[in-house]
């Protein structure tokens, strides 16, 4: 939809506020803790967007008025905000870990926006971390960017996003013909390697007067799709042994069957 990219001298929250340009009314925008500021949630509500962010557990934030479903009504600065205090559980075979969770978001209405769902869906943020890794590691196959001057640099980071949106946009295209399949379930590797071969055999670069949203990339993938992802289990760490960071703690490359419980409390009044 868009993006902004720069030198690293500069932070991901002095280039966010230029994004601002593509939100509107309907959306909702999803922030790590480091945005969880008055300016830009003030700046994210302007353009008719909602936000749902996490805020430190020790936020003091006035409660206004109680939901029944547990969140209750405060303020970031002078922008109207729920609250939702949470704990999240994950059980594998190796044990059970409970983290707390503070939300915020500019969904006011409980009834429409239950703090489960929230809860829930803020959950789906992890998953841009399979972007980075298909873009990074399926795409360029863990090599570098070719040019070697911005005005190149520029082109070809915006070619790359613009293919994977593309690769993207026709695997959802693909699932939503069927309506009980999670689009996570679609490969990116097969979507990529099909969207190859029809270029290499220059198929089907003549669109036919008949619109197909499924297509030959679509066809592939419902004909071989993944199972049902895996909840995550573990935190980001460094994996690869190329990566020119450190490893981070300990990698455990297992797969465990896990359940998540979510139980929603009920903050104290000052």
């Amino acid at each position: 939809m868009d993006a902004v990219f720069g030198p690293t001298a500069d932070g991901e929250t002095t280039y966010a506020p230029r994004l601002l340009r593509s939100l509107r009314e309907g959306m909702i925008v999803l922030l790590a803790r480091n945005f969880a500021a008055q300016s830009p949630v003030a700046a994210i509500a302007t353009t008719g967007a909602q936000v749902l962010v996490r805020v430190k557990n020790g936020r003091r934030l006035p409660v206004l008025h109680r939901n029944r479903d547990g969140s209750y009504l405060s303020r970031l600065g002078t922008v109207a905000v729920r609250v939702i205090d949470c704990e999240i559980s994950i059980a594998t075979v190796t044990g059970r870990r409970t983290g707390r969770y503070r939300l915020v978001t500019t969904l006011t209405d409980h009834r429409t926006h239950p703090a489960a769902e929230l809860i829930t869906l803020y959950h789906q943020r992890w998953e841009i971390e399979t972007a980075y890794l298909e873009i990074k590691s399926t795409i360029l196959g863990g090599r570098v960017l070719r040019a070697r001057t911005p005005a190149g640099l520029d082109q070809e980071v915006h070619a790359l996003l613009v293919t994977y949106q593309v690769l993207r946009l026709a695997m959802a295209d693909a699932t939503e013909t069927r309506p009980h399949v999670d689009p996570d379930r679609a490969s990116f590797t097969i979507a990529l390697n099909t969207a190859r071969d029809l270029v290499i055999q220059a198929a089907g670069v003549i669109a036919d007067t008949v619109i197909d949203l499924v297509g030959t990339i679509g066809r592939r993938v419902l004909a071989d799709l993944m199972p049902d992802r895996r909840i995550r289990t573990r935190p980001r760490v460094v994996k690869r042994a190329i990566s020119k960071y450190n490893a981070k703690g300990t990698v455990d490359r297992t797969s465990y069957k896990a359940t998540i419980s979510i139980n929603i409390l009920t903050t104290p009044d000052p």
